[in-house]
């Protein structure tokens, strides 16, 4: 779904993205960025009055792929209908979201949670959607089909419009279930709502599709049913100039310091100018978030190294006359881990997770130390390993 993709540079405040257009002589005219937050007050009465003069019928299918299928119509005086905004079956919520120094109230539906898990705001998801303009034009859709896509709105390289990103975590996964000989995979319990967004969180000055005008707000309804755990730290190959995905050995789910399901790179200053001090995730202080930080404790060794197992602890070990499963990642998992059923080839079982400093005798590590509940990990603890001089 290449629509989605972030193929253009993201628009900055602050910054003077024009379009040229031709006068009557011919002439170019300049026509300068709006200001977010002025177009975001214009976006907000738009949306507000949309949801108060438009009703939504919601098409219960199970066992179908038009299961929470979603229709949004005009009310006609006098049929009835009652609006998006005063119905009740669904609750409308709302999202504070903050971005291009805007604090954003983003309204959405939740038409079914989901049983599985919530993707963070940097993971990727396989969802279904549909998109429409708030003059009930529908600019796009997948049809029903499940695509996948990457949250992570600033990836380097290139994920969805900021507002999926912002509402997909708010929602769980589903259930799967692959059919024998065709491999077709059906989906079931998923997460499914319907999101409103404002300009600044969707495609702003940019153009929609062949004919959306820009400062477009957007509506989707979506179902989302299943996630993939990224681990986004990258760098720039210095030989191609081209993005590579490295991670440091721990999930972005895992490296939520504050625990709210989010997580931003606040280096973009522009972008970001008062980021609030609740949202950032940045054990160190460096203005490096984890997730995009190979340090995270900045004690100048790797987090990947931190956490790399011994090369005598990797597998089913011999120790003195008993043998030990110390599992078969090469890196410590967050915590200990049973073997998955549904994996019947792979041996996930793992009775250790990533350390804290050693507690035992002669700097030595005890089993507590890999177990112990609330634990300080020694990738987040500075003071360890010890620097040698």
């Amino acid at each position: 779904m290449n629509k989605f993709k972030y193929y253009f540079i993201l628009l900055l405040a602050g910054i003077a993205i024009v379009s040229c257009n031709k006068s009557d002589d011919d002439d170019v005219v300049t026509v300068p960025l709006r200001d977010y937050k002025e177009q975001y007050k214009a976006d907000n009465d738009s949306i507000v009055n949309y949801l108060k003069t438009n009703y939504m019928t919601v098409i219960h299918a199970p066992g179908t792929p038009q299961d929470l299928d979603v229709v949004i119509k005009k009310i006609v005086p006098g049929d009835g209908n009652v609006s998006i905004w005063d119905q009740k079956e669904y609750p409308l919520q709302t999202r504070k979201v903050y971005s291009n120094d805007v604090n954003y109230e983003v309204y959405f539906l939740s038409l079914r949670e989901g049983t599985g898990s919530k993707p963070m705001n940097t993971d990727r998801i396989v969802a279904s959607y549909s998109g429409n303009f708030l003059n009930g034009k529908v600019f796009d859709s997948s049809y029903g089909n499940a695509e996948t896509f990457n949250l992570f709105a600033y990836s380097p390289e290139g994920g969805v419009i900021e507002g999926w990103s912002e509402i997909f975590p708010q929602f769980k996964t589903g259930t799967s279930t692959t059919a024998t000989g065709t491999g077709v995979i059906t989906y079931d319990n998923y997460g499914a709502g319907v999101m409103f967004l404002p300009s600044g969180l969707g495609y702003y000055a940019g153009t929609v599709g062949s004919d959306g005008p820009a400062y477009s707000c957007l509506v989707f309804s979506f179902k989302l049913f299943d996630l993939q755990r990224m681990d986004n730290e990258y760098t720039i190959s210095s030989s191609t100039g081209g993005v590579v995905i490295l991670g440091d050995g721990v999930p972005d789910y895992l490296e939520d310091v504050n625990g709210d399901g989010y997580l931003y790179d606040f280096r973009n200053t522009t972008k970001y100018p008062n980021p609030p001090k609740e949202l950032i995730d940045d054990t160190d202080g460096d203005g490096v978030a984890d997730f995009v930080d190979f340090d995270d404790d900045g004690d100048g060794f790797t987090t990947r190294f931190e956490i790399t197992k011994p090369t005598n602890e990797i597998g089913i070990v011999k120790v003195g006359d008993v043998y030990i499963n110390y599992g078969t990642g090469f890196y410590y998992p967050w915590d200990a881990r049973e073997d998955n059923p549904g994996t019947p080839n792979t041996n996930e079982f793992e009775p250790r997770g990533i350390p804290r400093k050693p507690t035992g005798a002669n700097g030595t590590f005890v089993p507590e130390d890999y177990t112990a509940e609330g634990r300080l990990r020694i990738h987040l603890d500075k003071t360890y390993p010890i620097k040698k001089n």
